[in-house]
């Protein structure tokens, strides 16, 4: 469910029907109230509120002007446009929107068709791999290059099969940052993030080349054309990474912001009607946050399954090589520990950042209305704060994959106890196996011995 901006209008009109955010200010009113006992200060206040009443959160050129937020990580839309993953474009002003005929669509229809020759090429010259040998790492790697396959033919599904609920998350940024400036009288900033999204794009690229370069010089049988094939799958899965930090932080940024100004807001006039145009804001916000699981559900329920599943194949595979030949570090090793911290860091970044966005959207606020002292307002304030603690009860703040998995830090340590629980299985199923080769070797070791005799 969407905050429509009718909703939004009649929060602020009803604001315990004192409809001060809905009408023009009486000027011969306000110099009768200068001269009286209101504070002058409150109604410059009340008079800027009246004139922000005007804007409206649906009108595309007004969220246009506020969506900072979209101009700062529009290169990273960008770049996933480039690699046919999210076809969305901005078709209007304030509006994100995606259409299987737009000129986006018709890209990413033609590029996946060409990626997906040469992932098919390279594919059947790694599942060759599995017929002409016999050796247990060789078939370890062998998996590893094929899951890393994978992501591309998941494309469709989770990248072009979400692109809508992706553009409506992104269009309705552009309303909350005109209620947010409405409601404060500020408009929402946020420092160094275009510059962070800078560095993030140029380090998505890097890392995916220097990620591949590594592999293929220390594992062996890993062609360097090979690596034609997974340069877009690789920086898509940190460019995934990325995104989700970014739109984490915006959050975060948009949480402490608004939870700065409620604290600044109630030290000069703690009224029921101030209150209630916060209450209804950080639903707004709450609403955010949700909207973004929702809105990634496939994207990222795919993302940890694939993480989860290379970093067990690796570790798996390390392990086995260290049974085998011992603690002696070897390429292939090097390469499989490369594989499995890489991999760990991108599990981790995604479960941290939503950790930390969840807990920062709840706590400045909650702080400040916890702070309040109620002997020193009135009924209909009280009553305001009441209803505000009981919304942020009722609307807890996590990050939830339309209800599959929660994602905070929880998901990361289940995540490591599933890995180590499977791991603990299949080494048990390989050191079986050597100790059913050892009689065998032993007995070709004495059959050996007596015929040298």
């Amino acid at each position: 469910m969407v905050i429509k901006d009718s909703e939004f209008e009649h929060s602020f009109g009803y604001a315990l029907l004192r409809g001060d955010m809905g009408t023009v200010w009486d000027t011969s009113k306000d110099e009768r109230m200068v001269n009286g006992t209101m504070n002058p200060e409150l109604i410059v206040r009340a008079k800027e509120r009246a004139i922000r009443a005007q804007l409206n959160s649906a009108d595309g050129d007004t969220c246009e002007l506020h969506d900072q937020f979209y101009r700062d990580h529009k290169l990273l839309l960008v770049l996933f446009r480039a690699l046919a993953v999210m076809p969305i474009t901005r078709s209007a002003p304030g509006r994100i929107t995606f259409s299987w005929r737009s000129s986006a669509s018709i890209y990413a229809f033609f590029f996946y068709i060409v990626t997906t020759v040469i992932v098919l090429v390279v594919g059947y010259e790694r599942i060759k791999v599995f017929r002409t040998t016999s050796k247990f790492d060789e078939y370890i790697y062998g998996i590893l290059f094929v899951i890393f396959l994978v992501p591309h033919f998941w494309i469709p599904f989770v990248g072009w099969g979400v692109a809508k609920q992706v553009a409506i998350y992104k269009t309705m940024w552009g309303a909350f940052q005109v209620r947010y400036y409405r409601v404060t009288g500020t408009s929402l900033q946020f420092p160094r993030l275009r510059m962070l999204i800078v560095c993030f794009s140029i380090g998505c690229l890097v890392c995916a080349i220097v990620f591949l370069l590594s592999l293929s010089f220390l594992l062996e049988g890993f062609a360097l054309w090979h690596t034609s094939a997974y340069y877009h799958i690789i920086t898509m899965l940190n460019m995934n990474c990325a995104l989700w930090y970014i739109n984490c932080r915006g959050i975060r940024v948009a949480s402490s912001s608004l939870s700065r100004c409620f604290r600044n807001d109630v030290a000069v006039e703690c009224t029921a009607a101030m209150i209630s145009r916060y209450r209804f804001l950080w639903l707004n916000l709450s609403e955010l946050l949700q909207s973004l699981g929702n809105a990634y559900a496939r994207t990222y329920s795919t993302y940890c399954l694939f993480m989860f599943v290379n970093i067990t194949v690796a570790i798996y595979g390390a392990l086995s090589e260290i049974i085998d030949h011992g603690f002696g570090f070897s390429f292939k090793e090097i390469g499989l520990i490369v594989d499995t911290v890489y991999c760990s860091i991108l599990l981790f970044i995604f479960c941290d950042c939503s950790h930390n966005a969840t807990l920062q959207v709840a706590q400045g606020v909650q702080d400040t209305l916890l702070g309040i002292n109620l002997l020193k307002v009135d009924q209909p304030t009280q009553k305001e704060i009441d209803l505000f603690i009981q919304a942020i009860e009722m609307n807890p703040a996590i990050v939830s994959l339309k209800g599959y998995a929660e994602v905070n830090r929880e998901l990361l340590t289940s995540s490591i106890s599933t890995i180590a629980i499977y791991l603990i299985v299949l080494l048990q199923f390989k050191l079986s196996l050597i100790s059913q080769q050892i009689p065998a070797e032993i007995i070709e070791n004495v059959k050996l011995l007596q015929k040298g005799t």
